[in-house]
């Protein structure tokens, strides 16, 4: 008994799209882009200006679905060694023990334990920072800015966002010099982030 090959290849069709939705709904992990991803601190200089840092060189990851941010987790590690003041004494005297202290602690790390959507673009990262030491419980406000495939080669499909933060560097356990260096420091981040798979772009076109 021969089965008509039109309904073997509609059923087919269909089982290939269920398939290719469901991949859609998942979550996705992206890496983070160190080139392309910087950290910007400004903090109080004794009442006269607002100091301002970066740092360069992140690494992490993100599972993510830009349509629920639920099952969303970000993990990162920011190399405090590589701060940037713009002025070498400065950058030294901030790696100091009384400061960051770097030689003890190179790197500071987030995990988060949730992020929440609040529309389309808008969001909460919040989770575990550990900073000089100390692990504290820290909050981003997140701007997802685009996702899409790079527009040059290898053509990677690529996670754009911005974030804002506030922490006071005495929850950290770094309290030296309160009357030259301010307590609250603000922290803006722009990140991004390659999808870890990408995004089966084809052979010729990955480096």
């Amino acid at each position: 008994m021969h089965r008509h090959p039109l309904p073997l290849a509609l059923a087919a069709a269909i089982a290939m799209a269920c398939a290719a939705t469901a991949q859609a709904g998942e979550p996705q992990r992206y890496a983070i882009d160190p080139v392309h991803t910087r950290v910007l601190f400004a903090i109080d200089h004794a009442g006269y200006s607002k100091a301002l840092g970066t740092v360069s060189g992140s690494e992490g990851s993100l599972l993510f679905d830009a349509d629920d941010w639920g099952g969303a987790r970000l993990e990162v590690d920011v190399p405090i060694d590589r701060i940037d003041m713009g002025d070498s004494g400065w950058a030294a005297a901030i790696f100091a023990p009384r400061f960051l202290d770097v030689k003890r602690y190179p790197r500071a790390r987030f995990v988060s334990t949730t992020i929440t959507r609040h529309d389309a673009s808008h969001g909460t990262a919040c989770g575990d920072l550990t900073l000089h030491g100390v692990t504290r419980p820290f909050c981003m406000e997140l701007v997802l800015n685009k996702i899409a495939r790079y527009p040059l080669p290898p053509f990677r499909r690529t996670a754009g966002f911005s974030a804002q933060a506030h922490l006071k560097r005495s929850d950290f356990g770094m309290t030296s010099w309160r009357s030259l260096v301010g307590d609250d420091v603000e922290l803006r981040i722009e990140a991004e982030l390659i999808r870890h798979d990408g995004d089966n772009a084809p052979s010729s076109a990955r480096q």
